[in-house]
């Protein structure tokens, strides 16, 4: 499966060919390409464009597994303050820092397909990669949608995660 983008002057967001191997799935982030490489049994069996953290929001390096698995996660550190009439007021919120009006609330960020990597919130999810090939996150490292869900339904917990410079 390969995803073509909506215009033929973006590029390609992901190949995949690992639904038919055997194994656990395990990936490969490159932080400086802004890619994630996926193998089972030590064979690539794709890769896709990740967004990581950008400047002032480091996604951390090294090797990790995935901790926790939710496939309709919300943010509670990230997202939107509402007002009483549901009107969003800050959309670009941090809960615990950003004024909430009286009446109003905190929505966190969807996190489709979270998998967790870290015990402080870092994980991979779905999430908007705006440009291709540079980090726009608050840390976590967003996928394509489709991918995503591709990467949560063959790695389990457990799965080993590499993040390197």
């Amino acid at each position: 499966m390969t995803i073509m983008p909506p215009l033929a002057s973006q590029p390609v967001m992901y190949v995949w060919h690992g639904s038919s191997k055997p194994g656990p799935l395990s990936v490969n982030i490159d932080l400086s390409e802004q890619k994630a490489y996926l193998f089972k049994g030590g064979e690539n069996v794709g890769w896709t464009y990740v967004a990581s953290g950008r400047s002032g929001f480091a996604s951390p390096t090294g090797t990790f597994r995935i901790m926790e698995k939710i496939v309709d996660k919300r943010s509670n550190r990230y997202g939107v303050i509402v007002d009483s009439n549901g009107n969003v007021v800050n959309s670009n919120a941090t809960a615990g820092v950003s004024r909430i009006p009286p009446g109003g609330r905190f929505v966190g960020a969807r996190m489709p397909y979270w998998m967790r990597i870290t015990g402080y919130g870092v994980g991979l999810h779905a999430g908007a990669i705006p440009n291709p090939g540079s980090p726009a996150s608050h840390g976590c490292i967003r996928l394509p949608r489709d991918m995503a869900e591709t990467i949560y339904q063959h790695a389990p917990v457990g799965a080993r995660v590499t993040i390197m410079q």
